[in-house]
């Protein structure tokens, strides 16, 4: 047998009625099944992220038409896709005041992007593997811990792998068939899917025009014309919004944006991730990790071998969508290395991870020209079952211990502290953290740290979230921490996943002056 025998027809071949329907309530299956777990642990179960609060704050901004800006000044360094997408969930449910209620209603956003990533997934693997891996596939999509929590955090990442997978869709489609206006046509709309995701994340061109160029070169996906069509329309989607800007008159902040973004990705800022001065070691964090998240890990060792079996055994489409895994590994490597690594960016190696892992397991099931077993049957399915298991696991604690700190400090606050009070907050390094995004529409949140500043400002408390001053998200050490707080009183503690013990401290006053010491 051929490798390009591995896919269940021709690209392009229609399944029959009774395999279509099939494929069908299993896409629903998966996107259902993602939905509901997302929507269960998208309120409590994660506390609020650094960045999703900025993210919602500049979706917020475009609900009226303009690019996006933040604290009044325009935003370039990402694409204005998502802030965009993210204005119009706005306008269908209406604005939610306060902070808290409207990176709530944003993860709502991302769960339903979230459940279409899983049926794509699903109809990819169909594609280029069988129904039963796509099955598989979807299912431990839906169920990772790790998927789950970037899913229902208001980020990037979700947006763009799943206009990265729908432009895969569509590109795959396009393999075997001959130029033609309706052959062009669907090209272009590759293009343009691959374009929303360059729009939502630069990033996206590394998945997407680099893999695609490596296609044509090794002659393994499409015809040459065609997918330099989709190529070119990548292209001229991202050049439409430059020439946008520019036509605004805004193209320098727009320069200095992209500029300071590639000195980033280039590794020569590093204001954040783990390979900025002081930061946590990779190692550190995936070891404590290693208890919700060790499925995840072993999906992206197995998916290794998986991709080898791909790359050389499968065909065009196999091949293709292994490029997109290699570019997604480079991509991650180097940042690992040299570049800006956080932690969510391992989202865009594991999707890529599930697809190859599964489309290898169908192609190594064909190769194999055998049916399993008894025995190989009853251990797959027991290890499936275990690895559904532990994940669900995560979930289920996730749920019944909920992670919503600052709701739960904002709350005490409301009750017990008068609003417009003066309080310092210590999260945040060259900018504002995620106290002032939360508390700043009730207090007056600054950076008041020295006797003098407190005295004037007459503070009273102090919010401290310890897990961001350990990991060195503060502009204070520990220490200086430590300092601010040595004659205060601990009135409000949460302990959570995401920032350890968040602490209020009301600050002791200087005897007969009725001002902060």
């Amino acid at each position: 047998m051929t490798a390009t025998d591995t896919s269940h027809a021709p690209p392009t071949a229609r399944p029959t009625a009774p395999a279509a329907t099939a494929l069908t309530t299993v896409a629903a299956a998966a996107g259902g099944i993602t939905l509901l777990l997302r929507l269960a642990l998208a309120g409590g179960s994660f506390d609020l992220f650094g960045d999703e609060v900025i993210y919602t704050d500049l979706g917020h901004s475009v609900a009226s038409g303009g690019f996006p800006r933040i604290d009044g000044q325009l935003f370039f360094l990402h694409p204005p896709g998502f802030f965009y997408l993210e204005a119009g969930w706005e306008w269908l449910l209406g604005h939610q005041p306060g902070m808290i209620a409207g990176v709530y209603q944003m993860r709502m956003l991302n769960a339903l992007l979230a459940a279409a990533t899983a049926v794509v997934l699903v109809l990819l693997v169909a594609r280029a593997g069988s129904l039963r891996a796509a099955a598989a596939a979807g299912l431990v999509f839906a169920v990772d811990p790790f998927c789950i929590r970037q899913n229902d955090r208001v980020l990037l990442e979700t947006a763009m792998m799943l206009w990265v997978l729908l432009g895969y869709l569509a590109l795959v489609s396009l393999i075997g068939r001959l130029p033609s206006r309706q052959a062009y046509a669907r090209a272009v709309g590759a293009g343009l899917l691959f374009g929303c995701a360059v729009l939502t994340k630069d990033e996206a061109a590394l998945l997407t025009v680099l893999p695609l160029i490596a296609a044509v070169a090794l002659r393994w996906g499409p015809s040459r014309s065609l997918a330099l069509v989709t190529a070119a329309t990548t292209v001229a989607a991202y050049a439409a919004y430059v020439i946008a800007v520019a036509a605004a008159g805004e193209f320098s902040a727009l320069w200095l944006a992209k500029t300071t973004g590639v000195r980033r990705l280039l590794g020569l800022v590093q204001t954040t991730g783990f390979n900025r001065p002081r930061a946590p070691s990779l190692s550190t964090r995936l070891i404590s990790e290693v208890g919700s998240f060790g499925v995840t890990y072993v999906i992206l060792a197995m998916s290794v071998p998986a991709l080898v079996l791909v790359l050389r055994r499968g065909g065009a489409p196999q091949r293709v969508l292994g490029m997109l895994h290699v570019a997604a590994a480079l991509a991650l490597g180097y940042g690992l290395i040299l570049g800006t690594l956080e932690e969510q960016e391992l989202y865009i190696l594991l999707v890529p991870s599930l697809l190859t892992l599964a489309v290898g397991a169908a192609l190594w099931r064909v190769r194999a020209g055998e049916r399993w077993g008894m025995p190989k049957t009853v251990a797959i399915i027991t290890a499936v079952i275990v690895a559904l298991s532990l994940s669900f696991t995560t979930c289920l604690r996730w749920l019944l211990t909920p992670d919503d700190g600052y709701a739960q400090l904002r709350l005490y606050m409301a009750a017990h502290v008068p609003a417009g009070a003066a309080v310092t907050g210590v999260d945040g390094t060259t900018e504002r953290g995620v106290t002032a995004w939360v508390l700043g529409d009730r207090y007056r949140i600054g950076r008041w740290v020295t006797p003098a500043a407190r005295s004037q400002e007459r503070v009273r408390y102090v919010v401290v979230p310890w897990e961001e001053v350990d990991q060195d998200y503060s502009y204070l050490t520990r220490a200086q921490v430590r300092d601010l707080i040595e004659h205060g009183r601990l009135v409000f503690s949460y302990r959570g996943r995401t920032y350890g013990d968040l602490a209020l401290y009301q600050l002791a006053l200087t005897p007969g002056t009725g001002h902060a010491p």
